[in-house]
C-alpha cells in the first residue's frame, strides 16, 4: 500500500481511481488508514464478500488474504488482473501506469 500511497498523484493524473479493500472490522480498517494517511479509498471487507467477488484467495500459511490488484476501465470492463502468490507478490506501479497510458489512448 506503501506504493501505491506514493504515487498516488500519477495513479490520478491519469483519471484512475485507487480503491483498497482490507479483511480487517471496519474500526481497526479505519484506525489504521488515517494513521498512515492514505489519500485514496479504503474499504473495510472483514467477511470477504468484495473479495470473494473478485476471487482473492486467502491462505491461513501466509498470512491470511493474498494480495490482488484489478484495473477496471470507464466502461466498466475487467482489463487487467493479478492474483499474488505471497505478500510480496505486487506489480510494480511503473506497469499499471504503463497499463494506464495504453487504456486512456483507446
Amino acid at each position: 500500500m506503501a506504493q501505491l500511497r506514493q504515487d498516488y498523484g500519477e495513479f490520478t493524473g491519469w483519471s484512475a481511481e485507487v480503491i483498497a479493500v482490507g479483511p480487517e472490522g471496519p474500526e481497526k480498517f479505519a484506525d489504521w488508514w488515517h494513521k498512515n494517511q492514505m489519500p485514496f479509498v479504503g474499504i473495510a471487507d472483514p467477511d470477504h464478500k468484495i473479495a470473494g467477488l473478485y476471487s482473492q484467495q486467502s491462505r491461513l500459511l501466509k498470512l491470511g488474504r493474498m494480495p490482488a490488484l484489478m484495473v477496471v476501465d470507464r466502461n466498466g470492463m475487467l482489463r487487467y488482473r493479478h492474483y499474488g502468490d505471497s505478500m510480496a507478490d505486487i506489480p510494480e506501479n511503473d506497469s499499471i501506469l504503463s497499463l494506464l497510458d495504453q487504456l486512456n489512448q483507446e
